[in-house]
């Protein structure tokens, strides 16, 4: 906020305290100001303690939408010292995190092989020829439609616009091209 601001002689403690008081009806300027101030102080909290600037954003928001729910339903007892709430917050919400770290890795190595984790897929080759010799198959208006939606990148309502349809009967006529298409290459329909 500019310094300008009605918040920028008001301390901490202050907002707060303001955001507390609001209850049910949430005075959002003072939500905001508390958090541009408090968001900085999270993320290098993180940063120093995670080592890793998304786990240090994700500290960020879970702190502060913590803090500010326990503040509009009057859960902070002293809201004076939000600075030292949110430190707490934060050191609990780390070893929260680095606990189920260790959890999943835990749980990983007893019951997981981390190879079959992932597996990338075989490299899909085409026969060009092939292709051609099957798209030739189709009918001309499957061939069209095939054409105007992947090699023009064109969606089903614009295919259809330029072909004289509606884009549903467009997406069927796709639909059905595409399983020719797959049969004819030695795919499962």
């Amino acid at each position: 906020m500019p310094q300008d601001s009605p918040f920028a002689a008001l301390d901490d403690g202050v907002l707060a305290r303001r955001v507390a008081a609001a209850g049910g009806s949430p005075d959002s300027a003072a939500e905001t100001e508390l958090y541009r101030r408090l968001a900085p102080r999270v993320r290098l909290y993180g940063l120093r303690h995670l080592r890793d600037r998304h786990a240090a954003a994700d500290l960020v928001q879970q702190v502060l939408l913590m803090t500010l729910e326990r503040l509009r339903a009057g859960g902070v007892r002293e809201p004076e010292r939000i600075a030292s709430f949110v430190l707490g917050a934060c050191r609990m919400t780390v070893l929260e995190m680095r606990r189920g770290t260790r959890r999943r890795e835990a749980l990983m190595e007893a019951w997981g092989d981390r190879t079959e984790a992932y597996e990338a897929p075989e490299p899909l080759v085409l026969d060009p020829d092939r292709l051609a010799g099957c798209l030739e198959a189709l009918s001309e208006r499957e061939r069209s439609v095939v054409a105007a939606s992947f090699f023009a990148d064109k969606q089903a309502d614009q295919v259809g616009a330029e072909l004289g349809l509606k884009g549903g009967n467009v997406r069927v006529i796709r639909h059905r091209a595409l399983a020719r298409l797959r049969e004819c290459m030695g795919g499962t329909p």
